[in-house]
């Protein structure tokens, strides 16, 4: 396969599922420049830099990392150790306009730059086609992070999702796999409906404190407050609260702590638990979208 043959690559920092990617795109024919990176001879047809500026200059698109940046723009993951990238000005100035960045999610001051400086931006962690096949290991590493937390196995225990999205209604359903007690807590009706319809119990965001009384795990995956001090109050001391929402995640965990409720903000699963899995989901993905870019942004 080259159909990338004719297109450079610019690879910002990254991990084990960037390594995977890197590695398809090679063998797609792409030229890569990879800043970030130790020599590898995985990697050995990658053109190795150490700055962002280098990396992009002449680039057709644009890779940063899942786990993307930090507020500031900094790359925080790198496999050199040495090596420090930021997103800031220099680098948005050094990219073409018109030029595609993909990263997991932009933060505000990597938004605001693209914007500026023209450059289009694809965050790939909210690409269906991506967040989807990686709500399968993300589940599988909050199911098992809930097993390593709790004296019980949740066969057979009352388990409350927050959410039925992407990710709530993969857990629910490994979680009724398992045979857990799974009640799904949504807001939309359409959602709990679905809900209803694949064999669980469904409440809405009202119903949550009666909800979580009397569950062992509460798995929340929705980005907003709403296991507050008042619902965590309402739960068995020695349940568990995983929380694998965007970051600051759904739960208040400084009244967790003061109730001595164990909750668990679990960021970037899937890097963490299945990275060649989460890996090859980025190569099946990435390289047709930079490929239709590319040709889209040459016509």
């Amino acid at each position: 396969m080259s159909e990338l043959s004719a297109v450079h690559v610019a690879v910002l920092g990254g991990d084990e599922r960037e390594l995977v990617l890197v590695r398809e795109l090679l063998k797609r024919g792409a030229r890569v420049s990879a800043a970030g990176y130790p020599p590898l001879d995985a990697i050995a047809g990658a053109r190795r830099v150490g700055s962002v500026a280098e990396a992009v200059a002449g680039a057709d698109a644009v890779v940063a990392p899942m786990s993307n940046t930090d507020e500031s723009g900094r790359i925080r993951a790198c496999l050199d150790p040495h090596c420090r990238l930021v997103l800031d000005e220099a680098a948005f100035r050094a990219m073409r306009p018109g030029i595609t960045l993909y990263i997991g999610v932009a933060k505000p001051v990597v938004a605001e730059l693209a914007s500026r400086y023209r450059v289009r931006v694809v965050e790939t962690a909210e690409l269906d086609e991506i967040a989807i096949l990686n709500s399968i290991p993300t589940a599988e590493g909050a199911i098992q992070r809930a097993m390593e937390e709790l004296p019980v196995t949740l066969h057979g225990s009352p388990v409350v999702v927050v959410g039925f999205g992407r990710c709530g209604m993969t857990l629910a359903r490994m979680l009724g796999g398992i045979g857990a007690r799974v009640c799904v807590v949504a807001r939309g009706a359409g959602q709990r409906a679905r809900a209803y319809e694949m064999g669980f119990e469904a409440e809405g965001i009202d119903g949550l404190k009666e909800r979580v009384r009397a569950a062992r795990a509460v798995f929340n995956t929705v980005p907003a407050r709403l296991l507050t001090r008042e619902v965590l109050q309402a739960m068995r001391r020695d349940a568990v609260v995983i929380d694998i929402a965007q970051t600051p995640g759904g739960t208040d965990f400084d009244a967790a702590r003061e109730l001595g409720i164990k909750a668990f903000l679990e960021l970037g699963i899937p890097g963490k638990v299945a990275p060649q899995t989460a890996g090859e989901i980025l190569a099946r993905v990435l390289p047709g979208l930079i490929f239709e870019d590319v040709a889209r942004s040459r016509i």
